[in-house]
């Protein structure tokens, strides 16, 4: 499973992003049923400068977040609560995640969990939202947040939502 990163923030270096985004995303695919070798990701490890200016350009909201997605096509579903389609192999590529240093850094520092669980919990969340996951009606949000914690438990880290 190639997962592509462009690194442009040079505290990622300090962390086995790489390993950490294989793992996640290997959990991911495999508890939905999809092989691994099959998909591709790109992942932008970024700063919060950069993570705000394509928050501005694309959600119009010119602050920091966390992380940001894109998918390559639309995959989300039309009826709350329904698990979106499986991608079609035909096509791997499934899309872009940004990851904003400075944010997530002070997220895992509040809430007291290790900086590479945290990244992991948000590389799970990017990619689920370019699989058509998504967390706008109450219904999608409780289907992503169960499989995320899911995900994450199988890997050993806690319910990012203490569920």
């Amino acid at each position: 499973m190639p997962v592509e990163i462009l690194c442009e923030h040079e505290h990622w270096t300090g962390l086995p992003l790489q390993a950490l985004a294989e793992t996640a995303a290997t959990a991911t695919f495999e508890r939905l049923g999809l092989d691994p070798a099959v998909w591709e990701i790109s992942l932008l490890a970024a700063g919060d400068t950069r993570i705000a200016s394509l928050n501005a350009d694309f959600r119009g909201k010119p602050a920091p977040t966390n992380v940001l997605s894109w998918p390559s096509e639309e995959r989300g579903v039309v009826i709350a609560g329904e698990t979106p389609v499986a991608p079609d192999p035909a096509d791997p590529e499934l899309g872009d995640i940004a990851l904003a240093w400075e944010t997530i850094e002070r997220e895992a520092r509040d809430m007291g969990k290790p900086m590479e669980d945290h990244v992991m919990h948000l590389i799970v969340h990017g990619l689920l939202h370019l699989l058509g996951y998504d967390h706008e009606r109450d219904a999608d949000a409780t289907l992503m947040e169960g499989l995320e914690s899911e995900i994450l438990g199988n890997l050993g880290l806690p319910d990012p939502y203490g569920t």
